[in-house]
């Protein structure tokens, strides 16, 4: 059975859907294959979000990271919304959810690790529901 595809998506794909990426790759990529995406994209992943997920993971998301158009990944099965404050992207034809968190940028560290901490908890979470979903597959 092929891995399940889930993207996590925000409009910029330059914080929190990079972080959620992140950490999907640590806690998901026996069962599914990440990506992250936006409807726009900035030069940069965010440099807080960077540096805090260094400190706390030892994950450097500018390595193999970048900010990406919806475009440039491809068909998923998951589309994780991290929570607009506008009209979040939705992708057809995938399972569409969204987490509601705020965006940190241009707060300071508590804020950041506030957010980091809730996407790694739905991240955990989310492989639950992957589990589920592949166990019901089977049967």
């Amino acid at each position: 059975m092929s891995n399940i595809k889930t993207a996590f998506i925000c409009v910029h794909n330059s914080c929190r859907s990079q972080i959620a990426e992140a950490l999907g790759k640590k806690y998901l990529s026996d069962i599914c294959d990440c990506y992250s995406a936006g409807t726009e994209t900035k030069p940069h992943i965010n440099s807080d979000a960077v540096r805090l997920m260094k400190e706390i993971y030892g994950i450097d998301m500018e390595k193999e990271q970048y900010s990406k158009l919806f475009e440039d990944i491809p068909k998923v099965d998951i589309a994780v919304s991290m929570g607009c404050n506008v009209v979040c992207p939705y992708m057809p034809d995938a399972a569409n959810f969204n987490w509601g968190l705020d965006d940190p940028t241009g707060q300071g560290d508590e804020k950041f690790i506030e957010v980091i901490r809730a996407i790694d908890e739905n991240v955990k979470k989310l492989r639950e529901y992957i589990l589920r979903m592949k166990n019901e597959q089977r049967q």
